[in-house]
């Protein structure tokens, strides 16, 4: 692993066309002392994620934007995780939502799937939100982060906040989904939160 860490004043670019992670990742960068751009405002394209790991795929999105911008480049792969179907949909998350990105239809196929396992208790619809960091240098060397949070799915979905699957899924300990939660509340434990924790700690100024 590298031992070269970002300084203040660095310029960090988020290889993400994901508004809602777009968000996330500046207000967890925001204290840090960088200066932030992203693939969006560079006119970089969004490389195909063929990868069948959050790890492949987030070394694909940030190779291609620290080599294309010559600069270090920070990407996330994230995604839920239900047992009950097998661990689906995963690397996938977003696919399940297809190409006008309609997360209300991809948390509709999620419950259709647990209903199809018999998954109607709430201890047999356990699942967990991943996310993998990784960090590219224009040289090629790249950095890992994993963060995961534990909890369970609900139906019908609950809440309006954050992105994605966050409605239907309730991290364990708490009684509110994602999608109750406020932005603060959610960037205090979340899996992206606990995965951005470790890349801070090794790779940002205090």
């Amino acid at each position: 692993m590298a031992a070269r860490a970002l300084r203040p004043g660095d310029r960090l670019v988020v290889a993400t066309h994901n508004p809602g992670k777009l968000r996330e990742i500046d207000a967890l960068v925001a204290p840090h002392g960088l200066t932030v751009t992203t693939v969006g405002a560079l006119g970089l394209p969004e490389p195909p994620e063929t990868g069948t790991t959050f790890e492949e795929n987030a070394t694909i999105k940030a190779v291609a934007a620290a080599t294309a911008s010559g600069e270090p480049a920070l990407a996330d792969d994230s995604g839920v995780c239900v047992d009950a179907i097998g661990g689906d949909p995963g690397v996938y998350s977003a696919d399940w939502a297809g190409p006008a990105k309609d997360f209300a239809a991809a948390m509709s196929r999620v419950q259709e799937e647990l209903v199809a396992a018999g998954a109607i208790a709430p201890e047999k619809r356990t699942a967990r939100f991943v996310s993998v960091l990784c960090l590219a240098w224009p040289d090629g060397t790249t950095e890992y982060w994993r963060g995961e949070v534990a909890g369970h799915m609900v139906w019908p979905p609950r809440g309006s906040n954050g992105f994605g699957y966050d409605p239907m899924f309730v991290p364990e300990g708490h009684e509110r989904t994602y999608g109750e939660l406020t932005a603060a509340e959610k960037h205090g434990m979340s899996h992206r939160a606990r995965a951005f924790a470790l890349f801070a700690r090794d790779k940002l100024p205090a």
